[in-house]
Order: structure tokens, then C-alpha cells, then sequence
């Protein structure tokens, strides 16, 4: 069945079953690889991505459920300053060990830092809490988090 997706900017048409995972469309079909699948019960985060700006597991996320929303993967955050922002303090704060679940990380930590801008350290706990790293660089994880939030300006009300 025909799809149309909306994916970092661009509009993209697959042809696959509806009940195809988006992961698969992203990685098989689209050849985006930065998405990574871990469990694929929506249970690690590897395989987050953005549907209209929040947070999803694309493992479980079927392709009909996306409509017109906007997907974003790791490939096009850094369009974005949020996720420029998080990238920088990632690469400044040596955050990756093996990595494999970085990109998971990387887009739970930008969809946290939009919703909220200056999170507590409580915040960053619970909105990375779905994100599994088997190298255990949480600590580096949360102060990356941290440090990001002081590189994004908050808007003016």
C-alpha cells in the first residue's frame, strides 16, 4: 500500500503493508540506518524517533498510525538547535562508549530539551528513564543533557 511520509523536511513515498513497522520503512526502505532496533518492543529506545515533535518507538509504531505527521530521525536533527545543541555537548562531554544506543539517546534528550527548556536534574532522570545504555555512560548522559540545556536560548513570552 502507498505511503507518503514527511521525514526531516522531506516528503518521501513508500509501498509497504500498513502494519510495517516504521523502523523498517525508515531503515529497509529508506536506507536512514541511524535509527537503531534493540528489542523491538518499544522497551530500550534505541529506535526513537520524533512524530511531530515527541518522542516514539518507531519499533512499535506502525507505518499507517503516521499520517501526516512529521517524522524526524537522528539524521535530521541537527537541523534543529535543540539538536544542534545536544550534539555539541555530546561530542564535548565524550557522552559515547560503544554508541549503539546514542541516537536513541540523542532524540529522547532533544524532544526532552524542547518540551522543557531548563529541566531539573529530576526531569532529565525521568524523561531519559525509557532509554537503555548497556555501557552505562548514564552519568555522562544526564550532565550532556544538562549542559545542553545552557546552549539553548529560551524564547521571549
Amino acid at each position: 500500500m502507498p505511503f507518503t511520509l514527511h521525514i526531516n523536511g522531506s516528503s518521501r513515498e513508500v509501498d509497504v503493508d500498513g502494519d510495517t513497522p516504521l523502523l523498517w520503512v525508515l531503515r529497509d526502505v529508506l536506507g536512514l540506518y541511524g535509527t537503531k532496533f534493540g528489542c523491538g518492543a518499544g522497551l530500550c529506545g534505541a529506535c526513537t524517533v520524533h512524530q511531530d515533535g515527541v518522542a516514539i518507538r518507531s519499533c512499535i509504531t506502525p507505518v499507517e498510525s503516521v499520517g501526516a505527521q512529521r517524522i524526524t530521525t537522528i539524521e535530521g536533527i541537527g537541523a534543529t538547535q535543540v539538536g544542534q545543541a545536544v550534539q555539541k555537548t555530546w561530542l564535548e562531554l565524550d557522552v559515547v562508549q560503544c554508541g549503539y544506543c546514542q541516537s536513541g539517546q540523542i532524540m529522547s534528550a532533544t524532544a526532552l530539551l524542547a518540551a522543557t527548556p531548563r529541566p531539573t536534574p529530576a526531569d532529565i532522570v525521568g524523561g531519559m528513564s525509557g532509554n537503555i545504555c548497556r555501557c552505562g555512560t548514564y552519568v555522562r548522559i544526564q550532565a550532556a543533557v544538562q549542559r545542553a540545556a545552557t546552549l539553548i536560548p529560551i524564547k521571549a513570552a
